[in-house]
């Protein structure tokens, strides 16, 4: 058993190491022959908790203790990504006079909490981990209240908006399954500590399949609309870690904590934006390529992560906090 579990640890370093390149691999072959993963778009939701799941069994109390212990902290990361990110969002929508189905999908993804990803960038650029951890956190609970609230604030313009049903919707593929593998680690936490090494391989294979369906349902519309959302993504992406490290320094935290709120605001939950814009395609009238903004934040923050990651390593006074 020892020997297996080595070569899971092998393969889930190797794969999350490596998580770019296959995202960007059958994003492409999704596209080119999207025949083959169309059969994945009914599993989407499910494929979303599973990657929840696997990120309540990693959690315990004890990560909300940053909260009580230094609170102001906490609650400016949360600021930052529920404020800053659906702004920069609705600033490049409007700059870039953007179709109705893009721009809502543009919003999607700024109205989402942070991503489980910021917590490992956060670790390599040498960053505040417990901080990540609890902003993360804290930010994916209070996305059933804040997310379709803010959505509807922003995206009622271009089509119709059912905050309750988003809530609900939330609460099923995100809030439901972290709340049971909180419990489950609590329950069984050393069985859970040795098999943990193999949840970012689940990860990866799931977020891929997403990313695939998503892409292999919107084909089209990305061959005509496809470089234009990848700028305003990627910009998205950018100014929202340059305006969460300005955040952190204009609030006079130290370096540690800068790296680690420019992540936090930067990286969001683009698996979330494209499952929720699935299940917004399905429901109403509305074009799926709203789902395709937060699959290619996915795609991307993957990429712009560990860059943002190595710059942050390689600050001069790294360790002199």
């Amino acid at each position: 058993m020892t020997g297996f579990l080595k070569k899971l640890a092998f393969l889930s370093a190797f794969f999350s190491k490596t998580f770019a390149l296959w995202v960007i691999l059958f994003a492409v072959l999704a596209f080119y022959f999207p025949q083959y993963f169309l059969g994945i778009k009914g599993y989407i939701s499910l494929l979303l908790g599973v990657v929840m799941f696997g990120m309540g069994l990693t959690l315990s109390v004890n990560d909300f203790s940053e909260v009580f212990k230094r609170p102001v902290q906490v609650l400016i990361g949360i600021l930052g990504q529920f404020v800053l990110m659906p702004l920069i969002a609705f600033t490049l929508v409007l700059a870039f006079n953007l179709p109705s189905d893009i721009a809502a999908g543009v919003m999607l993804v700024g109205c989402c909490p942070g991503g489980t990803s910021s917590n490992v960038m956060s670790y390599l650029g040498k960053g505040d981990v417990p901080l990540s951890v609890t902003i993360t956190a804290c930010t994916t609970v209070l996305a059933p209240v804040v997310t379709p609230a803010l959505f509807y604030l922003f995206a009622s313009q271009w089509l119709e908006v059912d905050p309750i049903g988003m809530f609900i919707s939330i609460v099923q593929i995100v809030i439901l399954p972290i709340v049971g593998g909180v419990i489950i680690n609590a329950l069984f936490r050393t069985t859970i500590n040795k098999v943990v090494i193999a949840l970012p391989l689940v990860s990866v294979f799931a977020i891929i399949a997403i990313v695939a369906a998503v892409v292999a349902v919107s084909a089209e519309k990305i061959a005509t609309t496809g470089i234009l959302i990848f700028v305003v993504v990627a910009l998205h992406n950018c100014i929202g870690y340059a305006l969460g490290f300005v955040l952190a320094k204009v609030c006079g935290f130290k370096l540690k904590q800068k790296k680690t709120l420019a992540i936090e605001i930067g990286m969001q939950n683009s698996g979330l934006a494209a499952t929720l814009g699935m299940s917004l395609a399905a429901k109403a009238a509305v074009n799926p390529v709203v789902a395709v903004p937060g699959a290619i934040f996915s795609v991307w923050h993957n990429i712009s992560g560990p860059i943002i990651a190595t710059i942050f390593a390689n600050l001069k006074d790294q360790n002199r906090e």
